[in-house]
Parts: C-alpha cells; sequence; structure tokens
C-alpha cells in the first residue's frame, strides 16, 4: 500500500513538497524518513535525486521500506519549521554556500546538515582536525588532548569532535581555553544535549564555532548513529588524531573512515599496560602516523612546508661542535692523570700529525693544559 492511502497528514506534506518542488525540504525529509547512512535510501537519492526519490517512496514504485512510509506518516514541515526558527537551526544541502565540498566523496553522504551557532561550517571545517577517544579515558588521554586541542586552536586550525564524555569534551574545552571556535558533530537531533552533563559547553561553543548533526529536530542518539556520525567527523576536516582508544573504541572507526576517505591519522601512544591505548597501538602498527604534540599534527594534516614542525634535537653540548677526530683525541686524554703524544696517538686511533694539530687547537680553546708529564684535559666548567 502506498504513502498516500494512508491516514495522517505527513505523507500528504511530503506530496505538497514533491509539489513545491522543494529541494531543501525533501532533503529533510529524507533525514526524517531514513536512517544516517542508510546503503538504499542513499543509493535511491543517488540515483534519482531527493525530489524523484521521495516520489518513489510515497508510491511505492521503488519498493520503499515499511519504516520509510511509517515514519513519512509523522513528518511534519510546519512543526519543524517552527523548531527550526526557534531554536535557531539552520539546515545546509549541497549546492549551499556553507555545505563542506569535502562531504561530496563519501559513499553513503548525509542528506541534510543540521547546524546551530554563530559559526560558519564551510569556513570553520577548512582548516580543521579531528581529535577523538575514548570516554572513559585517563587523566593523561584527558590532558594531552585539551594541550593538543588548544595548541592547534593557537595555530589556526578548528577542533573537531563529538561532544562525548572523555576526550572529545576534553578537545573542546582545550579550544574554548584557547578563545577558538570549536564544532561538535552529534549522533542526535539538535534540541537536545547529549549527553546532558555538556548543555553548558555546548551553549559555549554556540556562541563561536556550531553545533552539527545529520538527524531531524527529536531523533535520540542510538548506537548505530554514533557509529554514522563518526564518518561525518572524519569527513569534515583535513584529518583525525586518536588519543586514546580501547580495541573497541568507536574512534577507530573514525580512523578507519578517514583512511578510506584518503585523509591522515595520528595516533597518540600511551603506556604499553594501558588498556585504554590498545586501540592506539594498533592504529601505529597500521601505519598511522604516530603524534606527540600539536607541530606533529599540524605537519600532518596542514599546508605542506607551511606546517612543518620544528626539527627534533638532543640537548646540544661544546663537544658537539669540534671535529671527530679533534672529539676523539679529547677523549683520549684521561680525566685525573697526563698523557703524552704517543699514549693520545695508541688510544684514538688518530696518527702524529694530526694529534699535534688537535692537541694545539684544543689547548687554544681551553680543552686542554701542556704539562710536564704530558697533556691534561682541563676540568669542565661549574654550572651556577
Amino acid at each position: 500500500m502506498s504513502a498516500r492511502g494512508q491516514s495522517g497528514s505527513g505523507a500528504q506534506e511530503l506530496s505538497d513538497i514533491l509539489a513545491s518542488a522543494d529541494e531543501r525540504w525533501a532533503r529533510v525529509a529524507w533525514s526524517w524518513i531514513a536512517e544516517p547512512a542508510d546503503p538504499p535510501s542513499c543509493a535511491l537519492v543517488a540515483e534519482h535525486g531527493a525530489l524523484s526519490g521521495l516520489a518513489a517512496v510515497l508510491d511505492g514504485s521503488q519498493g520503499a521500506r515499511r519504516a520509510y512510509l511509517e515514519r513519512a506518516a509523522t513528518f511534519s514541515r510546519a512543526r519543524l519549521a517552527e523548531a527550526h526558527r526557534r531554536l535557531g537551526i539552520a539546515v545546509v544541502i549541497p549546492g549551499d554556500d556553507e555545505w563542506p565540498e569535502r562531504l561530496d566523496s563519501l559513499a553513503v553522504p548525509p542528506y541534510a546538515l543540521y547546524t546551530r551557532g554563530r559559526g560558519r561550517l564551510a569556513d570553520l571545517v577548512e582548516r580543521s582536525v579531528a581529535i577523538v577517544g575514548s570516554r572513559a579515558c585517563s587523566d593523561y588521554g584527558a590532558r594531552v588532548a585539551a594541550e593538543l586541542a588548544e595548541g592547534l586552536s593557537l595555530r589556526f586550525f578548528t577542533v573537531v569532535s563529538g561532544g562525548a564524555f572523555g576526550i572529545d569534551i576534553a578537545a573542546h574545552h582545550g579550544a574554548l581555553a584557547a578563545g577558538a571556535p570549536t564544532i561538535a558533530v552529534l549522533a542526535c537531533g539538535l534540541d537536545r544535549a547529549y549527553p546532558q552533563a555538556h548543555e553548558a559547553v555546548f551553549r559555549r561553543i554556540c556562541e563561536d564555532g556550531i553545533l552539527v548533526g545529520e538527524l531531524p529536530l527529536g531523533y535520540a542518539p542510538f548506537p548505530s548513529r554514533f557509529l554514522a556520525r563518526n564518518r561525518l567527523i572524519s569527513a569534515l576536516t583535513c584529518g583525525t588524531v586518536v588519543v586514546e582508544a580501547n580495541l573497541r573504541s568507536g574512534s577507530l572507526s573514525t580512523a578507519r573512515h578517514a583512511r578510506d576517505q584518503c585523509r591522515p591519522v595520528g595516533v597518540v601512544p600511551g603506556p604499553v599496560t594501558s588498556p585504554t591505548s590498545a586501540g592506539c597501538h594498533e592504529l601505529i602498527r597500521e601505519g598511522d602516523q604516530l603524534i606527540t604534540d600539536a607541530a606533529d599534527v599540524a605537519e600532518l594534516c596542514g599546508r605542506l612546508g607551511r606546517d612543518a614542525a620544528p626539527r627534533r634535537q638532543g640537548e646540544v653540548r661544546p663537544l658537539d661542535a669540534l671535529r671527530p677526530e679533534v672529539r676523539a683525541v679529547l677523549l683520549a686524554i684521561p680525566l685525573r692523570s697526563a698523557a703524552s703524544v704517543d699514549d693520545i696517538v695508541r688510544v684514538s686511533g688518530v696518527s702524529g700529525q694530526p694529534v699535534l694539530r688537535a692537541l694545539a687547537e684544543l689547548d687554544v680553546d681551553g680543552y686542554v693544559d701542556r704539562a710536564a708529564d704530558g697533556w691534561r684535559r682541563r676540568p669542565p666548567p661549574r654550572e651556577h
């Protein structure tokens, strides 16, 4: 039986959308009647377009699932439009200036995005990094996530995460501490704060950043919706960093989505004895990039050459400046007794004439003293 034959005003409202050829509301309707990343509905929209695909659902010509028809009966454009106006929700669809072009590469793209906040989505994600990880994170993980987010924000990256407990909220806090906008991608309608404990943080995010979701208002967070949400987090950003993750963490799916989308993945290592880092270590074994600080992430996800991390090296000591044969001569001289030239030649392995030149050089530079019984190494100056 087609939806036209069903009771209820929802099917009629969908018919009205088709009659007005309203692409935006057709996509809102798709987000209402089909689950995120649902292959059959995404294929239908990809093949026929949002409007013609919706018509196929209404007349049953494509063998539409019963669930689509049942949800269609509850759809109310008037009720949703009023809630969007009241809550400041914007609907972003392909072709809009705010639509992030990176999403077009997804095998199952969202029908539409819902946004809430003062930030402009396309601009914020232009230079952005996802920071994700375990909900049950350690103090170490939370600290590292916050420090990475703050450091990246100061390098003008937008930090994107999922607003959940643990690593996600630590990353948002780090960005906010830097006075920078951040993006929370939610697995529910934007009329609810999930988790509710983060309601105040979400309000702060909306001041300069943005909340994003692909589910319409009123839709609750289910496990499958979190997994679908993860593909958006990775697709919106230039790269993904996993801070802490056990072997069953959903953040591993975000990392693997990023790989599938040809985006770089960075991983923060943890103690080898920590179960909360076991998933991170598995990603490193699979070839993802080890990350230690924000400079590493900027180099991984930023502009080639312009965001290169500084070269790391150990403490520079005075002896590092000596030529190898001069250093060998110096180290052949005992610390507590004198050495003859013959002894220095034998111990250093440097031949006679170069040894004399090296000793003269070391004498001038203050490393050795000539004594009656041979050459003595001068004690290093005391540090104050």
